[in-house]
């Protein structure tokens, strides 16, 4: 009877064992099951994701329509591209169209398989100014990044078509998926008295890209660019400086008047605090892209994906050039006006304006708490 009953026991230890044993395994399995079925879910909708943007950087929008719309004013391109997207109820366009030809399109087929739906967006992000600084190089470069979408084109927008309506603004936007940052540029938005209350007005969170370049030689830039279309055009030092003498400076002188950093971005801090406001040096973006670039991507919360390995020098220039962008795969500059040789300027003229702009540059460092050490 002892042995029998020593028997038993050991059978219900074991039995309880087992049983444990199975419980334990089974959850175990469990999880297994779930991280795995977590990981795959991942990976395929990082795959999604990142074939969707190989789409879109070959979905752009219509330019042709939308400049007609900005120059003309019609509304027979505003229409006519209505076919081609639907708007959404609030207001912003999606990629997919009702007509049958879009609908067949396999780009648009695949996009629907996925379940994503690519928007118009309003810009998150603005390249602002300054002009004739470096602003058309630091889009061009940020752009080589994959979640960043930007429209190719100034749209001016804030400027000289705010009263078409954000609606408007929102059709030359390009097309973006969710993480992707949408951007536009329009220099002559940093130097408008009624830009930055319409900017806030959109959206109270927008970041903003300032290039800024030693002033005496952007305006020597400014006025190279404008002598380059008009061949009677009087010298540098006549139009800036009053009745031909070098003792007073013409500050109504556009090329002049916007050097005066300061006075602008005062304007600015009224409405977005400092930290919402990324300052670019244009020397350095010449000089080291990768440098400054690295500073845009850690400012718009991006992986640092656009390097060194990106550029190469043109010496030829003096300017830096792409290994590929997102237009073409092939090494090229960004143009014949990049780079542009300057007219010879009397040395005393340009001590002169630099006299000028020191003390409006010792604000400007003070408001920023960057000194670019401009001379």
């Amino acid at each position: 009877m002892l042995g029998l009953s020593i028997w038993c026991t050991n059978l219900n230890l074991s039995s309880r064992s087992l049983a444990i044993v199975l419980i334990v395994t089974l959850t175990l399995v469990y999880f297994s099951y779930s991280f795995n079925a977590c990981l795959l879910a991942s990976i395929s909708r990082t795959l999604q994701q990142s074939n969707l943007r190989n789409l879109l950087s070959l979905t752009t929008p219509p330019q042709s329509q939308d400049k007609t719309i900005a120059l003309n004013g019609s509304s027979t391109s505003s229409s006519s591209s209505s076919s081609s997207s639907t708007t959404n109820i609030d207001g912003s366009d999606s990629l997919f169209s009702n007509s049958s030809s879009d609908g067949a399109s396999p780009k648009y087929q695949l996009l629907r398989q996925q379940g994503l739906r690519p928007l118009r967006n309003l810009p998150s992000t603005l390249i602002i100014g300054v002009k004739k600084s470096g602003t058309r190089a630091l889009l061009e470069f940020i752009r080589l990044h994959p979640d960043v979408r930007a429209a190719g084109s100034e749209v001016h927008f804030f400027d000289r078509h705010y009263q078409r309506g954000l609606r408007w603004y929102r059709h030359h936007m390009p097309y973006t998926i969710e993480g992707q940052i949408t951007m536009e540029k329009t220099p002559s938005y940093f130097v408008t008295k009624e830009v930055p209350q319409r900017v806030h007005h959109m959206n109270v969170s927008t970041k903003l890209l300032i290039v800024v370049r030693d002033p005496v030689t952007r305006a020597i830039s400014d006025y190279t660019q404008a002598a380059s279309k008009k061949a009677d055009m009087k010298r540098f030092e006549q139009l800036a400086f009053v009745n031909g003498s070098y003792s007073v400076v013409d500050t109504n002188w556009g090329p002049v008047k916007i050097g005066v950093y300061a006075r602008y971005l005062e304007r600015w801090l009224l409405y977005f605090p400092l930290s919402q406001l990324l300052f670019i040096s244009g020397e350095r973006l010449i000089m080291d892209p990768a440098y400054e670039i690295g500073r845009v991507q850690d400012f718009l919360g991006l992986k640092r994906v656009v390097t060194e390995k990106h550029f190469y020098f043109n010496a030829t220039k003096g300017f830096p050039c792409l290994f590929k962008s997102e237009a073409r795969s092939t090494p090229h500059c960004l143009g014949k006006t990049k780079g542009r040789n300057h007219p010879h300027i009397d040395p005393n003229a340009i001590e002169r304006l630099r006299e000028f702009y020191r003390p409006f540059n010792n604000k400007f460092y003070q408001l920023t708490g960057i000194n670019f050490a401009w001379p």
